[in-house]
């Protein structure tokens, strides 16, 4: 019979933030599988887990993954633990988990610490809706749609960010949307100088130009207003010639009517402002 992957939240920095239920799962499965076992070694001293410990990380998760998917078959019990926080959140856990679902082994979650949803919580930030974006990523195409999603989202985003990326970070997100985006800025989430400080993006790359970064960051950053959003998109339409934006429409099959409540919509004008202009024409 297979065994079960538990996915163990550990503490994002103080070591008292873990559940009872992960302490007695970590004494109790056969393998702790870690992100970083030097990490990890401190956590499991600290409250004397001798539990066997392997690696597993983004750089050997190809080859791990079928190792721990076949020890798991075998019937042994796996814990799986990232640095800090919850596993398969921004880390390389969510391959093993894709794993074991396809082998037909079963998985359970023991919630705990998140550095997403602290920050978030300390931000005073809207989080009714709220997109997690993790590091921005290093390959080109897909960090300009990333950049290009959090230009126009109108929810709370949320990035990760390590202190000697945070100035450069901080300046394209306020080249993208804009430096009037107000931001909280959350560092050292649970320890000893956690701080969260308030600002637009322009302000903090003003600011982190000036200072050091020092610490794990969580940027949250306001969702972009509605009707600013609009009012743009109107301002691109107002500026394309009136009877190309007609053709525009009538050369996807519209009648003219139908064409001319479009153009007015898109140019947030009245219907009969479209029709007099084209008429005058």
């Amino acid at each position: 019979m297979a065994g079960t992957l538990y996915l163990c939240a550990t503490p994002i920095g103080n070591l008292e933030d873990i559940t009872l239920r992960v302490l007695r799962t970590l004494r109790e499965v056969d393998v702790i599988a870690a992100e970083d076992t030097r990490q990890t070694v401190k956590l499991l001293n600290h409250y004397e887990i001798k539990t066997p410990l392997v690696s597993y990380h983004e750089h050997n998760k190809r080859e791990k993954t079928k190792v721990l998917v076949k020890r798991l078959l075998d019937g042994e019990s796996l814990a799986l633990v990232t640095d800090a926080g919850t596993p398969a959140i921004s880390d390389p856990g969510e391959d093993l988990v894709r794993a074991c679902y396809g082998a037909g082994i079963e998985v359970t979650s023991l919630p705990g610490a998140s550095a997403v949803i602290t920050a978030l919580a300390l931000s005073g930030m809207i989080a009714r809706r709220f997109t997690f974006e993790g590091f921005l990523p290093t390959e080109k195409k897909e960090r300009e749609e990333v950049l290009g999603r959090f230009a126009v989202s109108t929810c709370t985003t949320i990035f990760y960010e390590a202190p000697h990326r945070l100035r450069q970070t901080l300046q394209v997100l306020a080249k993208t949307a804009g430096s009037g985006r107000p931001l909280a800025v959350c560092r050292e989430l649970t320890k000893r100088h956690e701080e969260t400080a308030h600002f637009t993006l322009g302000e903090a790359a003003a600011y982190y130009e000036e200072h050091e970064a020092k610490g794990e960051f969580v940027l949250i950053v306001e969702g972009a207003d509605p009707n600013e959003l609009l009012q743009e998109r109107q301002k691109v339409w107002q500026e394309m010639p009136l009877q190309q934006h007609m053709e525009m429409y009538l050369s996807e099959g519209m009648d003219k009517k139908d064409a001319m409540k479009a153009v007015a919509k898109d140019r947030g004008v009245p219907k009969r402002e479209i029709y007099a202009a084209l008429l005058a024409q």
